[in-house]
């Protein structure tokens, strides 16, 4: 996917970029597929804001993705779709029994292609789904299982694929795209490949209006309130004052605005499956 660039007939339009649809080829989604988004608002069964910044936005429609597509399926993929639910495009697939589905695109897929998902030993091909056990070592893989039968959920936005480094008795070490290398069962299926649309990242936004289609509301720095309303708020002289928050937020460690540290702060609590992870995604990185 490339990325097209806007003419700056606007002030909004000026250095502003969007995707390249021609790999879509089809814009009339499967109703049997779909079903009603609801908009919550970032709230919850109370009607309180749990995730700040959110409402409005464009309607849309959820696409029921099959995240765990049953072995022994042999699907032709008919279309390339977009999905406005995620980065990544989506793939709609008529199996031998004439049942649709849609998965992840794979980067490189094309209409007419076969997909096969399968239990057992199958083609090394993109967009191909099967055990770990199979897959040999070095393949880039995504949509992974955490436990058999469960369905994907590693490595499924655009662009992101994991690595097979290692395979040791019922485990293989997998390095994820935040650099974790982490243990999978290697009963765990995964899709042979990198998830399509990797252009998605570089796409810019140009102008608020755009963010408020999506659904992303404004947000207002800490550093501009007054210290009754946040952490980074108050300070004397202005913003470069005396005080923390006339200081832009520097000088002490940046924090939400109910006090808990957000940046070198280490929020994931103890967890069973810290046993799973071999390299954490912090190891080695600067400081």
């Amino acid at each position: 996917m490339a990325i097209r660039e806007l003419k700056p007939n606007t002030p909004g339009t000026r250095g502003m970029t969007t995707q390249d649809f021609s790999g879509i080829t089809t814009n009339k989604p499967l109703r049997s597929l779909l079903m009603p988004k609801r908009r919550g608002n970032g709230r919850n069964n109370q009607g309180r804001i749990t995730t700040r910044h959110q409402g409005g936005g464009a309607k849309q429609f959820y696409r029921m993705v099959n995240f765990n597509l049953a072995s022994g399926t042999k699907a032709v993929v008919e279309h390339i779709e977009y999905d406005p639910n995620r980065s990544a495009r989506i793939a709609r697939l008529k199996d031998e029994s004439g049942k649709f589905h849609y998965i992840l695109a794979v980067s490189g897929l094309k209409v007419g292609q076969q997909i096969i998902s399968s239990d057992e030993q199958t083609p090394i091909e993109n967009g191909n789904r099967l055990p770990i056990k199979y897959i040999p070592l070095g393949a880039t893989i995504h949509a992974i299982e955490l436990q058999p039968g469960r369905g994907a959920q590693l490595a499924r936005s655009a662009g992101n694929g994991a690595q097979l480094v290692a395979k040791e008795e019922d485990y293989a070490q997998v390095r994820l795209p935040s650099g974790e290398i982490r243990l999978v069962q290697v009963n765990c299926r995964a899709t042979i490949g990198t998830v399509g649309n990797e252009q998605h990242q570089n796409v810019k936004i140009g102008k608020a209006g755009r963010n408020r289609r999506k659904g992303i509301r404004p947000s207002v720095r800490g550093v501009v309130m007054n210290a009754v309303d946040h952490p980074h708020g108050g300070g004397d002289g202005g913003r470069h004052g005396v005080g923390g928050g006339g200081k832009g937020g520097y000088g002490h460690a940046p924090k939400t605005p109910w006090g808990q540290k957000t940046l070198g702060y280490k929020t994931r609590r103890r967890k069973s499956t810290d046993k799973f992870i071999v390299r954490s995604a912090h190891a080695g990185k600067r400081r």
